[in-house]
């Protein structure tokens, strides 16, 4: 087995052992409506296991704001990975997520960082 399946392995069984109920909600552009102006948007939920925290003082810039929190996921426990688009749910608290950061190794991802906006 390579290092980063390895760690792929690791890191889904600590997530799935010391991580809370989060659900990634992703969502993807519907019809668009001419009466009324808007685009509709479907959304499909995956129910998933994540550890959820605050950010540093010095992660703080013009993107990232002091109360924005950081929810680190397995790869291995999303089929697809999530974009700024899609939000995320946790303890019926709905949260946009503004960047997402991939941990890595020898082209395998190891965990999906998500910094969340509510």
């Amino acid at each position: 087995m390579s290092l980063a399946k390895s760690l792929e392995s690791v890191a889904g069984k600590v997530i799935n052992k010391f991580g809370g109920d989060v659900t990634i909600r992703y969502v993807s552009a519907g019809s668009y409506n001419t009466t009324t102006g808007t685009t509709t948007e479907t959304t499909t939920d995956t129910a998933i296991k994540g550890v959820v925290e605050g950010v540093s003082s010095t992660e703080v810039d013009e993107l990232i704001k002091k109360t924005d929190k950081r929810l680190t996921v397995a790869a291995t426990d999303l089929a697809t990975v999530p974009a700024p688009k899609d939000r995320v749910v946790i303890d019926s608290v709905e949260f946009q997520i503004i960047t997402v950061n991939t941990l890595e190794q020898e082209g395998t991802a190891i965990t999906y960082e998500l910094i969340l906006r509510a």
